[in-house]
C-alpha cells in the first residue's frame, strides 16, 4: 500500500475546517484526556488554528509517541490563533460524575482561550453551553486537524501533570501509566490504598471501605 503524502493526508484532515475557513469563521477545536483513568483530573483544550501553514505530523494524540507529542506541542502551542485549557479534578468528578466533569472542563476551555469562536469542532461531546455553532465528531480526533491539535496539547498537559503526581504521590506507577488502569497499578491500589487524586467513584470494585 503506498505511503500518503504528508499534504494530502492533511488536507484529508482539514475536511470539517476548510468549509468553514473559506467563509471566514473562527474555528475552534476541542478534546478531552483523561475520561477512563482511575486517577487524576480531565483535562480538556479548546483552540484555534490558523488554516495555514499546517503543521506537519499533526494526528490523533494516541496515535502519537511521547516524543512526537512533547515536539508538537510547542509547535502548536507557538501557532494557536487563541488556546484554552479546562482542567477537573478527581472531587468534582466524583460528585457529579464523568461526562458531566468533561462538558463543565469544556466550557471553561473555552472561555480559557479568551476569544469568541464562530463553530467549534467537538470530539464526541454534545449539547455544550457555547456561545457558537457546534458539531460533535465521534473519533474526531482521527478526523478534524483543529481537534487533533487540541487532543495534543490536552494530552501532554495532562500527561506533565500526572508525572509531577508519581513524585508527590510514588508507588502507583503515575508516571508511567498516567493514572489508568494497568495491572501494576490496580496492585498498588490494593497493597497501599488510595492517594487523594485517586477518583473514590472510579476505584470502589478494586478496594474495601
Amino acid at each position: 500500500m503506498p505511503k500518503i503524502d504528508e499534504a494530502e493526508r492533511l488536507y484529508k484532515l482539514t475536511e470539517y475546517e476548510r468549509p468553514l475557513w473559506q467563509k471566514g469563521l473562527a474555528v475552534c477545536g476541542m478534546d478531552e484526556v483523561g475520561r477512563g483513568p482511575l486517577a487524576g483530573p480531565v483535562v480538556t483544550c479548546c483552540l484555534i488554528m490558523p488554516p495555514e501553514p499546517l503543521i506537519e505530523g499533526v494526528n490523533d494524540s494516541k496515535k502519537l509517541s511521547e516524543k512526537k507529542r512533547e515536539k508538537l506541542y510547542e509547535e502548536i502551542e507557538n501557532a494557536a490563533l487563541a488556546i484554552g485549557f479546562g482542567v477537573c479534578g478527581e472531587d468534582v468528578i466524583d460528585e457529579i460524575n464523568i461526562l458531566n466533569a468533561t462538558k463543565r472542563a469544556f466550557i471553561a476551555a473555552y472561555k480559557d482561550m479568551g476569544v469568541q469562536a464562530d463553530h467549534a469542532l467537538i470530539d464526541a461531546v454534545k449539547g455544550l453551553d457555547l456561545p457558537c455553532e457546534q458539531l460533535p465528531l465521534i473519533h474526531g480526533d482521527a478526523l478534524s486537524y483543529s481537534i487533533a491539535c487540541a487532543s495534543i496539547m490536552a494530552k501532554v498537559k495532562r500527561d506533565r501533570f500526572m508525572i509531577r503526581m508519581d513524585e508527590l504521590y510514588p508507588g502507583y506507577g503515575f508516571a508511567k501509566n498516567k493514572g489508568y488502569g494497568t495491572a501494576e497499578h490496580i496492585a498498588a491500589l490494593k497493597e497501599k490504598g488510595p492517594c487523594p487524586i485517586h477518583r473514590r467513584s472510579f476505584i470502589k470494585n478494586f478496594i474495601s471501605d
